[in-house]
């Protein structure tokens, strides 16, 4: 069943692509969930005039995108933990904990977007990769200081 999709899908294309996929998948999923919408002539038709305002509100995500990845870069965010001997934390700093920090800088990023390299056990300065949109990718500088 051929549909057009009016939203990026992972592994099955972006907006505005007219793709194949399985009369389940569509009909079960993607149609209910308004990712996409069969591919017949008048929704072909209309996806022609689609097509600008779909590019527009992608052009518009990617630049906010650009502007979250830019405060994010600049941003030193300090988080507390409980450290023992030799600057030791207990525990560790996941991904989860820096999403909360984050959120209190007034930034809401989901703890998936964020790649913690190697868990976070000591006291000091760290960068952890933070996704901000499928193309853009940035840097987060974190000091971890003693409560």
């Amino acid at each position: 069943m051929k549909v057009i999709l009016k939203e990026d899908v992972k592994n099955l294309g972006k907006m505005g692509d007219i793709v194949n996929v399985a009369e389940g998948h569509a009909r079960n999923f993607l149609i209910p969930k308004k990712l996409a919408v069969e591919a017949v002539t008048g929704n072909i038709k209309e996806l022609e005039h689609q097509k600008k305002v779909i590019q527009e509100k992608a052009k518009k995500q990617k630049d906010s995108a650009q502007t979250l990845s830019e405060k994010i870069s600049s941003l030193n965010l300090f988080i507390k933990a409980k450290a023992g001997e030799e600057e030791k934390l207990f525990g560790s700093i996941t991904s989860m904990d820096i999403a909360a920090a984050l959120k209190n800088e007034g930034i809401d990023i989901d703890k998936k977007r964020i790649s913690v390299e190697e868990p976070i056990k000591r006291l000091g300065s760290y960068t952890v990769g933070v996704k901000v949109h499928p193309e853009i990718t940035t840097q987060l500088n974190i000091t971890v200081i003693a409560e």
